[in-house]
């Protein structure tokens, strides 16, 4: 059994990868599944869409792969962090739909939360702000809109959990209960220090206790799939949130090592070490695995508009047809100009988290074009990722060290002007890896170290394949010119924003 089966669930996705032994991918599976929108601000799915479109794929991936169940050394689980689901115990059926992590129905909650003066104790405990973004204030509000739900729950009828924690219920047929580490730090619920739910997090937000997942290893032998599923009992033994699995899959094992992964938006995780962190520049302090009981904290840092700034060219100004045309496009572009893209179009992400503004282009000029506009969308990625990194060295001193060197996957990995410009931009080396499918691949990784099938991390490590290196090239001269002008574009948004207040 030298196959792994890695499920992959995404927010509009799932997806099923066989990895094999030597960590090459044996075949690949993807569904794409339903968005419900009910109100302004409000994203759900439908768990059962979740479910069968993984099932799907895991399937599909065996049969490509030509490979059954006996085949197979383990099954590890990825997921979109913070969705929330709430389900009967005896039944599994949902009592609501999951409530997406982008589901902003919680801000009056949040509000409340922190009017009370909670915010600090809370943010202490699990190295996390109040927003709506996490899936404390989701279950609170599924147990006081649902009729009759709270009631269950304090009957112990009703169990919580984020969508590992579901998927495992349903694979080993309602017998585990579980989650691990990485995805119990997401919730507003979990004390990142102690390593345990919290009775006074779950006193404040009303989330009975009953309802809560046991809390394991990252690596871990969670149980079996039911044989009816894939023919035959599969162990499941590896688990963690999307972003986590993507550090692991970069091999992001030593302090001072980071990742960021560019999708729609992106996620700079920075490896700390056993001592967890504490923000004075709005970062999350977070678990980014745990192993043998040992936990492993990082910095994290979120950027809502990566990628979505490409389709902001293609489907909204309509000056490229397909995201790898922004690249020819803006070596295109004039020199001589300086155009700013603050692209907040749902606001700004860390370290600056205002909801509130709006996206905005300084610098224009009579001959400001399609060609500049490229390049600021591309460069403004670059500009947010230099601000969580700069976040990071002041939280952190030991991120200054010389030989820091930045992992990057994700779909607008694949730009090669945009990879350089942030090596310019942070005076730092960008690493692009040969395997590209790193969140997959640490879940694989995961499940893999359980079953035997992979090595210990260090040794793991070794298997890390550079595919490009970029290097910083630009003067220093330039990049403190550049920088200054992001500063200065930033500040003129925030400060219209104050102006509005």
């Amino acid at each position: 059994m030298s196959f792994v089966l890695a499920i992959d669930q995404g927010t509009t996705s799932s997806r099923a990868i066989v990895f094999r032994s030597d960590i090459s991918i044996a075949a690949t599976a993807q569904a794409e599944f339903p968005q419900h929108f009910p109100a302004s601000g409000w994203v759900e799915h439908e768990p059962e869409d979740i479910w069968t479109s993984t099932i799907a794929t895991c399937r599909d991936a065996l049969k490509k792969a030509n490979l059954a169940a006996k085949d197979i050394a383990a099954i590890g689980i990825t997921n979109q962090r913070e969705t929330t689901v709430v389900w009967d115990r005896a039944t599994a059926k949902a009592v609501h739909r999951a409530i997406v992590w982008q589901d902003r129905r919680t801000a009056d909650i949040c509000a409340r939360l922190k009017a009370e003066g909670h915010e600090p104790a809370i943010s202490q405990k699990t190295g996390l702000i109040i927003d709506p973004y996490f899936s404390g204030t989701k279950v609170a509000w599924i147990l006081d809109h649902v009729p009759g739900a709270r009631e269950r729950a304090d009957r112990g009828e009703l169990l919580f959990g984020t969508v590992d924690c579901y998927l495992l219920w349903r694979l080993t047929g309602g017998k585990v209960h579980a989650t691990d580490a990485t995805n119990a730090s997401r919730t507003l619920l979990f004390n990142i220090h102690s390593g345990e739910w919290d009775d006074d997090l779950l006193k404040i937000l009303r989330v009975p206790r009953s309802m809560l997942p046991e809390v394991k290893d990252s690596s871990h032998a969670f149980g079996e799939s039911i044989s009816e599923l894939f023919g035959g009992a599969i162990a499941i033994s590896g688990i963690a949130g999307d972003q986590q699995a993507a550090t692991i899959g970069q091999a992001c094992f030593s302090p001072g090592m980071i990742k960021s992964t560019y999708g729609t938006g992106c996620f700079a995780l920075l490896n700390t070490g056993a001592t967890p962190v504490a923000s004075n520049n709005k970062l999350l302090t977070t678990i980014a695995y745990q192993l043998k009981g040992q936990r492993t904290y990082a910095l994290e840092g979120s950027i809502f508009v990566a990628g979505s700034a490409v389709q902001w060219l293609r489907d909204g100004l309509g000056i490229i047809k397909t995201a790898h045309e922004s690249d020819e496009l803006t070596e295109k572009s004039d020199a001589t100009q300086s155009v700013y893209l603050v692209p907040a179009f749902v606001g700004l992400g860390a370290p600056y988290w205002n909801p509130r503004v709006r996206g905005a282009l300084f610098g224009l000029t009579r001959n400001t074009g399609p060609a500049e506009l490229a390049h600021a969308a591309l460069e403004s990625v670059c500009y947010q990722t230099f601000d969580l990194w700069a976040a990071m060295r002041a939280d952190w001193p030991d991120a200054n060290a010389a030989n820091v060197v930045l992992r990057v996957d994700g779909g607008m990995a694949v730009s090669d002007w945009t990879m350089q410009r942030l090596a310019d931009l942070l005076d730092a080396p960008v690493d692009r890896p040969m395997i590209r499918e790193t969140t997959a691949l640490g879940a694989a990784y995961l499940a893999g170290l359980s079953a035997g099938v992979y090595p210990e991390p260090a040794k793991f490590a070794d298997n890390w394949r550079l595919e490009h290196r970029f290097k910083p090239a630009m003067s220093a001269a330039t990049r403190e010119r550049k920088l200054a002008g992001w500063a200065r574009a930033v500040k003129g948004l925030l400060a219209s924003d104050e102006g509005e207040g």
